[in-house]
């Protein structure tokens, strides 16, 4: 009996054992798989130097983004590699930290020329430079996705494909990089496919430079045949690394002024003028400027508080003469007024592409302007009259051309090769004025530039103008009313080719602060166009 018991411990004690074991052997394989199963899935790393979207172009096929490249290394963190990097690290604190994480990474450097095995230099498309030319017109993307401008408009256009640079590296089990040359570097294209717009770089570039003087304001340059945007920008700009400094600017730079509305002030004295043509009465209508003119119970004052004298329709406008207009407008209907300022594109919203629109501005209605001070006040471009630069440039395209009134247009199409355009999208025009109203018109805005104190002319160069002096109704806090500054040209005078309007906000009289900038672009196209 004893004997038994002795052999049934001794089993289980076996037993015991044998299942220990097994369970040390099973925990060991398992371990086992996980190291092997590891391996399999950690033996290569790859790092993402950079990627590029489709391009946004100028009509000459000049890219608007995609436009510079940048130096990114790859780095596999060795000691060689960290000295040979550090002199050229555009970031060295974050440099740093990558380093010791122990893994490869991507950093920007200065130069192209490393000699390291350990690092690998790829040139990488940036997709906006510094500044962004035509910002406000671009806008930007956010996660891979356009919020504003173009980049949003053509959002499915531009993301549609990726081009991507990689390298992939070896690693062991434990994830430490191998040595040797068994790198895998994906070298990405520059994409060819995008957007054309109707913008040219060379004038773009000339806008934001004279435009550097607005503290507030925007610039518009048009091709007079087409309506074409030639170039478009607003002031203030932006960064897009920094958007909230952007969203709490008392400034608001990320309007696009040239589709916002202000008050327009004296250049809509030329629908007056059209009105007056219109009906017969421009020619014979002369009134004696005494520097005041009273319409009912309110006074309305002239620029020159002495008076400018008798004056007819082509001195009124070299003068800008309020009473003349005031009470020119006496003599026309609210109707006639009315109608004759939306023919010329007031009180007309403007989509330029999908997301990119002009407001509508405001005008009257025929019963206010039935009441004669307002009438006053809004054929000399003020009161509840309010329009956006791109109006007042597509009104002087209309002057400066045969009449008609184009649409304004900002792209011409989509594009595989920067080149070729698929789907032109037409330039649009709209009836406007006859073209005898258009040449009158015309003959005012020439008699208006040739005066010696116009600020907006270069040498040698002829053109039309007109220039406006806004009020605001806003004042600072010394009482003085704010007022935007206003000029819009056509030149050269006896072939128009190019409509150009500066708005300065809050900056004043239109001579003294938007006719230079005028100056500036009109001498600096005319030298594009030189041989």
């Amino acid at each position: 009996m004893q004997t038994l018991k002795k052999r049934l411990a001794w089993i289980r004690l076996f037993l015991i054992l044998l299942f220990s074991i097994s369970a040390i052997w099973l925990a060991l394989l398992s371990q086992k798989s996980g190291y092997i199963q590891t391996a399999i899935q950690q033996s290569t790393y790859t790092v993402t130097a950079g990627t590029a979207n489709g391009t946004i172009y100028d009509r000459n096929g000049t890219p608007l983004v995609n436009a510079t490249t940048t130096y990114q290394a790859v780095v596999s963190p060795t000691a060689e590699a960290v000295e040979a990097l550090l002199p050229h690290v555009l970031d060295k604190t974050s440099f740093l930290s990558s380093v010791e994480q122990g893994m490869p990474f991507v950093c920007e450097i200065d130069t192209a020329e490393i000699d390291c095995a350990d690092v690998t230099i790829l040139e990488i498309p940036e997709r906006y430079a510094v500044p962004v030319l035509a910002q406000h017109l671009i806008g930007y993307t956010a996660d891979g996705v356009g919020v504003s401008g173009i980049e949003a408009a053509f959002d499915n256009i531009l993301r549609s494909e990726t081009s991507r640079w990689s390298v992939t590296f070896s690693v062991d089990g434990t994830s430490g990089v191998l040595s040797g040359d068994n790198l895998q570097i994906r070298y990405g294209a520059n994409p060819t496919y995008g957007v054309i717009t109707t913008l040219d770089a060379d004038i773009q570039r000339l806008c934001e430079t004279a435009g550097a003087s607005l503290e507030k304001g925007c610039i518009i340059v048009m091709e007079v045949n087409s309506g074409d945007i030639l170039g478009m920008a607003s002031f203030p700009c932006y960064s897009v690394d920094n958007l909230s400094a952007a969203l709490e600017d008392e400034n608001s730079p990320l309007i696009n002024r040239a589709l916002y509305a202000y008050p327009v002030g004296s250049i809509f004295k030329l629908v007056t003028a059209t009105c007056a043509k219109e009906s017969g009465i421009a020619y014979r209508f002369q009134y004696d400027c005494t520097g005041v003119i009273s319409i009912g119970t309110q006074e309305f004052h002239c620029n020159d508080r002495s008076g400018h004298g008798i004056q007819n329709m082509l001195e009124a406008m070299r003068s800008s003469c309020n009473p003349y207009f005031i009470a020119l407008s006496q003599e026309l209907s609210a109707i006639t007024l009315l109608n004759m300022a939306k023919s010329l594109g007031f009180g007309e919203e403007i989509v330029l592409a999908s997301g990119i629109t002009a407001l509508s501005g405001t005008l009257p209605t025929v019963s206010q302007l039935n009441i004669p001070a307002k009438r006053a006040n809004f054929c000399f471009g003020q009161g509840i009259l309010t329009a956006t630069p791109l109006q007042i440039a597509r009104m002087t395209c209309a002057i400066a051309g045969d009449g008609s009134l184009p649409m304004g247009r900002l792209i011409l199409g989509i594009t595989e090769n920067g080149r070729e355009i698929l789907n032109e999208e037409e330039a649009a025009f709209e009836s406007g004025i006859s073209e005898e109203t258009a040449a009158f018109l015309r003959t005012l805005m020439c008699y208006a530039a040739s005066s010696e104190d116009f600020e907006g002319c270069p040498k040698y160069l002829a053109m039309g103008a007109k220039t406006s002096t806004a009020q605001t109704g806003r004042y600072d806090e010394n009482g003085v009313e704010y007022c935007d500054g206003w000029v819009t040209a056509f030149f050269p005078s006896q072939s128009p080719k190019y409509v150009v309007t500066v708005l300065a906000e809050d900056d004043g009289y239109g001579n003294d602060c938007a006719s230079p900038v005028l100056r500036e672009i009109a001498a600096g196209i005319m030298a594009l166009e030189s041989p």
